[in-house]
């Protein structure tokens, strides 16, 4: 059994960073936002259902973080991407 968890933990560790360099290589160095097409980020394999952790903004939209990178769904056909700002 703690062999099937750790290959779990390591394929699901392997799509989070596939999907952090994907949203890195959008949003660049040195932006802190940007707006794709959602079939940009399925064309280049990202998995949508996996993130680190859930942040809903106080209009009720959900982030979904990936470490300090986040996206939305912003229309049916855009995604928003955002760099979480340190303080």
């Amino acid at each position: 059994m703690q062999y099937a968890t750790k290959k779990a933990a390591v394929e699901i560790n392997g799509f989070l960073k596939r999907n952090y360099a994907i949203l890195l290589e959008l949003v660049g160095k040195n932006k802190t936002q940007i707006k794709v097409y959602r079939n940009l980020l399925a064309n280049k394999n990202f998995r949508f259902k996996y993130h680190t952790h859930l942040q809903t903004n106080s209009k009720g939209k959900t982030y979904h973080y990936i470490y300090d990178l986040a996206w939305m769904p912003f229309s049916d056909d855009e995604i928003l991407i955002i760099r979480k700002r340190n303080p």
